[in-house]
């Protein structure tokens, strides 16, 4: 059976925190819990200390989304990496099932998750490319660690985008109509919310162009054609033969890179 690795970011979301490890710390189908403590203030460290059997990682000063995300992965030690934002409400056992089910079976090498209330253009588009619920490959996740600590503090997903691209890995959307994430506006208030999710896009836009981010929605869209829900959910007994170490694969044509 393929070994599953799941990383959470947490920062001040001590509110949720528990809920969430509540239903993935007992999970069967993962084989590694860490949580990333990304410097917070609040009670997140005695979240933490609930659940003796989630790996946590506790960062002295706040370092941002991304950053945190390179930790968690780079401590990782799965054939795949589940990642899960921190702010997720409704999460239940059978969506991370559905979340793991299609790599295990060999279905994909790839999940996005579509949540409840991911926006209408995402849901247009047939994908959420900024998912933060996402299943890859180990030696994915854990390649090129030095790009980790140079990109922005939100520009992890379109650079994970840019790896499955590059190596063509075939995709497969999962519909998670119950699970939705806590708006930032939601946690701090309507303006700073705002402001919060400008900083996001500017992120973004350092790590890809426009023009890489549409060619890069594009191949998404392609190497997701086909793979809808209707795989066997049935976990298979055999495994992938583990990583794949030292394979690089180069950022898509279009994407920036801090110097």
């Amino acid at each position: 059976m393929p070994t599953i690795s799941c990383v959470i970011c947490a920062y001040n979301e001590a509110d949720r925190l528990g809920d969430l490890l509540r239903v993935v710390a007992v999970h069967p189908a993962l084989d590694q819990v860490i949580v990333v403590d990304d410097g917070s203030t609040d009670a997140t460290a005695q979240i933490l200390a609930r659940f003796p059997s989630v790996e946590a990682v506790s960062l002295p000063q706040n370092r941002g989304k991304t950053f945190a995300m390179g930790i968690g992965a780079a401590r990782s030690f799965g054939d795949h990496v589940l990642f899960l934002d921190a702010d997720l409400a409704g999460l239940s056992a059978g969506d991370i099932h559905r979340l793991v089910a299609p790599v295990l079976s060999g279905a994909c090498a790839v999940t996005l998750g579509m949540r409840g209330n991911s926006l209408g253009l995402y849901r247009a588009l047939g994908l959420d490319f900024i998912t933060g619920e996402r299943v890859v490959p180990g030696w994915l996740a854990r390649g090129q660690p030095e790009i980790w600590e140079r990109l922005p503090r939100w520009g992890a997903e379109v650079f994970l985008n840019s790896l499955v691209v590059s190596a063509e890995l075939p995709v497969a959307v999962v519909d998670c109509p119950n699970v939705r994430n806590v708006r930032k506006a939601e946690k701090v208030g309507a303006l700073a919310g705002l402001w919060a999710e400008l900083k996001m896009i500017r992120d973004i836009a350092e790590v890809l162009t426009p023009a890489g981010l549409v060619m890069q929605v594009a191949r998404l869209r392609t190497l997701s054609r086909g793979r809808r829900p209707g795989w066997d959910l049935a976990w298979p007994s055999w495994n992938f033969g583990g990583d794949r170490p030292g394979r690089p694969v180069p950022l898509l044509a279009g994407n920036r890179r801090r110097s």
